[in-house]
């Protein structure tokens, strides 16, 4: 992984609409802070910020590695999102607690 690296625990949630189902993970506390500080740094020195105020990220999850972007919340902290294939691979239910490393791109 290449990047500053941010490292959390949470627990897998689901959010159902309609008919599809994603799961994802809140980032919260001291990775929420250490996101936002880059992408501000990174607001800075580009002039600008990316869609939605997104950070791209490589995400190590288990066994599985993955580059997607974080999200702002308007509630604070981030979402990140887990492909179902991941949640598949790596044997995961809602509410099971997951270490994550991201590396911020």
């Amino acid at each position: 992984m290449s990047g500053e690296v941010v490292r959390f625990a949470a627990p897998l949630l689901v959010w159902s609409v309609e008919d599809a189902e994603m799961a994802y993970v809140e980032v919260s506390g001291e990775a929420a802070e250490a996101i936002h500080a880059y992408e501000l740094m990174r607001r800075l020195e580009l002039g600008r910020r990316r869609g939605f105020g997104s950070v791209k990220v490589e995400v190590r999850l288990g066994g599985s590695r993955w580059q997607t972007s974080v999200f702002p919340q308007k509630k604070g902290g981030w979402f990140l999102p887990v492909k179902k294939a991941i949640c598949r691979a790596e044997v995961l239910e809602e509410g099971d607690e997951v270490g994550v490393t991201l590396a911020l791109l």
